[in-house]
This record gives structure tokens, sequence and C-alpha cells, in this order.
């Protein structure tokens, strides 16, 4: 039984070690959607923090519909942390939200 873990977990290895960086993180985020993250959006303006959201369980890439190619935005789902307290506070909800990955600063991590 041991030996064929070691072999299974090689196997996976190999094949994730052949995938581009693109296909690897693509993988990442399947992960993630499985086991859930409690990431924070951190979003500044220069060096000053202008928004937050919090619980946020993914962060997307945007897909055009009919030619399936990236898009240079970022989306997600997450509750609008309004005080920046990291907490959901009464009256802060959860939201849709976007972002462009060229021109937005942006912090994202996990808050565990």
């Amino acid at each position: 039984m041991k030996r064929e873990l070691i072999i299974a977990s090689s196997a996976i290895l190999l094949l994730l070690g052949g995938c581009t960086q693109e296909t690897q993180n693509s993988l990442s985020r399947s992960l993630q959607n499985w086991t859930g993250t409690d990431g924070v959006l951190d979003i500044y303006a220069g060096d000053k923090l202008v928004k937050r959201f919090i619980k946020i369980d993914k962060l997307s890439t945007a897909y055009g519909s009919n030619d399936n190619k990236m898009r240079p935005y970022r989306y997600g789902y997450g509750v609008d942390d309004k005080n920046f307290n990291e907490q959901q506070d009464k009256g802060e909800k959860k939201v849709y939200f976007e972002f462009s990955d060229y021109s937005t600063s942006y912090i994202f991590y996990d808050y565990n």
C-alpha cells in the first residue's frame, strides 16, 4: 500500500512538472475551490488602502465567451469591509467585484 502511494504521488509530481505555470495555477485554483479559503483582497491607490474585501473563497480570471481568451481582469465575491477591520459588521454585505490586472495595485492573502 505504501509503495503504491509513493508511485502515485511521483506520477502526479511528474505530470505537474510538465505543465505550464498557468496550467499549474489553474489546477491550484481548482483545488482551492474544493478546499475553500478565507481570502482578503486589499486594493491600494498609491500607498493608501482604499478598498478591502474579506471572506473571499477564490479569485477568478475572466475568459472571453466566444474566443475563450484570458481577459485582463479578475473577479470574485467577498464581503465589502467598509471600515477595514477584517470583520463582517452589520451592514457589510457580500458583493461581486472586478479589478484590472494591469492598473490595480492589490494584495490577495489568506487570513488564517
